[in-house]
């Protein structure tokens, strides 16, 4: 069982909301039944905005030609400092696996995508926010904990 992975274009808008919907709906505990139309509608601006300047790129983990997955990395740039040279940065987002295919390496492949991809990209700082179900494999691939950051909250 080969999984490949494969950029996601423009032109796949549509299968991108489909999966960022999933996403969306899992990762929040958004009930099937909430209308979540606004939210989508940003979600498509972004994508629109982001992957033709290039400072978003998706990708779908594929199985015998069947999506079975999804990621994405936010490029965008910092102030430089010691512990990121260059400033640019890297925030993995929308990693999910269809949950028939979870252990079973397609999020790994994903991440490892991803993180080739935004090293090309000249990031020094990549890090994501890591589910519990997730954290595991994230630590077994290099990422550690970040100590020191508060989220504002009002």
């Amino acid at each position: 069982m080969e999984i490949i992975i494969r950029n996601a274009e423009a032109s796949d808008l549509e299968e991108l909301m489909r999966w960022r919907e999933i996403v969306l709906r899992e990762v929040f505990s958004i009930p099937a039944g909430e209308n979540i139309d606004g939210l989508l509608v940003s979600n498509r601006e972004y994508y629109r905005a982001a992957l033709e300047s290039g400072t978003h790129i998706a990708c779908f983990a594929c199985l015998e030609e069947k999506v079975v997955g999804c990621g994405g990395v936010c490029l965008y740039q910092e102030m430089p400092s010691p512990d990121n040279l260059t400033g640019q940065c890297a925030y993995l987002m929308n990693i999910y696996t269809t949950p028939a295919m979870r252990q079973h390496g397609v999020g790994k492949a994903i991440v490892e995508w991803l993180v080739q991809e935004a090293k090309h990209c000249g990031a020094d700082k990549i890090y994501l926010e890591a589910s519990e179900k997730a954290y595991l494999l994230y630590k077994q691939l290099d990422f550690d904990d970040m100590e020191g950051y508060l989220k504002y909250m009002k």
